[in-house]
């Protein structure tokens, strides 16, 4: 498991209406590598709204279509949800992640 891998996460909370959503780890690697159990994700939604704390992926991505990671909803994860593969961001989407991420919470 690497920062910017996705993976398909059945039945990601209570209030989610979809039986399974992607999400993508943005945990650092220290802490993926690390002994802790769960691991910071953000979710992937089939709806793009241009919000700079969104970024649009595609097939490219591994994704059947077009969709948006959204870094205003960052949840913690168990790694043991986190099995069913999808893909990979490229260098440019972990690139324009990292700026959603920093818009997100407001960081330098």
């Amino acid at each position: 498991m690497k920062r910017g891998d996705l993976y398909r996460v059945a039945h990601p909370s209570a209030r989610d209406p979809k039986r399974s959503r992607v999400f993508v780890v943005v945990s650092r690697q220290v802490l993926i590598d690390s002994q802790f159990s769960t691991v910071v994700c953000a979710p992937v939604y089939s709806n793009f709204h241009g919000l700079s704390t969104q970024v649009f992926i595609d097939a490219d991505d591994g994704l059947k279509h077009a969709s948006s990671i959204h870094c205003d909803e960052l949840v913690s994860l168990p790694k043991s949800s986190l099995t069913d593969y999808v893909g990979s961001l490229s260098a440019l989407k972990i690139s324009a992640l990292n700026q959603a991420i920093k818009i997100a919470l407001n960081v330098g």
